[in-house]
This record gives structure tokens, sequence and C-alpha cells, in this order.
């Protein structure tokens, strides 16, 4: 990617995990983050937010993660804006199917909130 990471959107259902994710990138990495706790509302603050990366939870209640990213797909404003996947389903068949559905990469949880900023960087300038 062409321009430094800033707005990322993190969608997750469990409070702190959700915590956790907005303080290693807001603290440590020093990015703007807005997160979220459902899919709806992830749908809705990826319009109003303009994120340039999104962090979003495989496993939620409701909307799940893939259900998300396809709805994420199908509109012109969203189309673009890649999706990491953040999960603790990390088989291979898993990570290839969540890789199929158009997440440009997949970080397994747990996940150490110290380095948590750097992978996002480094899948970012990956792009």
């Amino acid at each position: 990617m062409m321009t430094a990471l800033q707005n990322v959107l993190v969608v997750e259902d469990n409070p702190q995990v959700r915590m956790i994710v907005k303080l290693s990138l807001e603290k440590v990495g020093r990015l703007n983050v807005r997160v979220c706790s459902t899919g709806e509302e992830a749908l809705e603050a990826a319009n109003t937010f303009a994120p340039q990366l999104i962090l979003l939870d495989v496993m939620m209640p409701g909307m799940d993660g893939p259900a998300v990213l396809k709805r994420l797909r199908q509109l012109p404003e969203t189309l673009g804006i890649p999706v990491i996947f953040l999960t603790a389903k990390t088989t291979a068949d898993e990570l290839r199917e969540l890789r199929e559905l158009g997440a440009v990469d997949v970080i397994a949880k747990p996940f150490d909130p110290m380095t948590l900023h750097q992978q996002i960087k480094d899948i970012w300038d990956g792009l």
C-alpha cells in the first residue's frame, strides 16, 4: 500500500479481546481505531469511519465474520477495504477457506498484544 496505515476498524464480540486489540493498536501501534461488537455495527461503521483496514472476528453471534465480509464486498464504498480475520479457527482448511472468502490474511487467537500492531502493519505493507 502506498499510504501509511492510520484507520483500523475492529469487529470483535468479546469485550476483553476488543479492549486488548484497541489498546494494542492505539497505544503501541499509534493507529486510529474504531471498535464494533456486531456485524451490523461494522457495516454502519465501515461507511462512517472510513477505515483503511478491517480486523474482523470470525465467530460472532448473529452475523458472523464471513457474512460481514460478503456484505462488505457487495457495497461499492467498502468493496476495496482489505479485511484480516481474527480467529481461533486455524486449521489449514479453515485458513484456506477464510482466504478464499477474500481476506488478505488471518491472525490467530490468542495473539501477542505487544506485536499485534506490527503483524497488521506488515500485512498492510505487503498489500
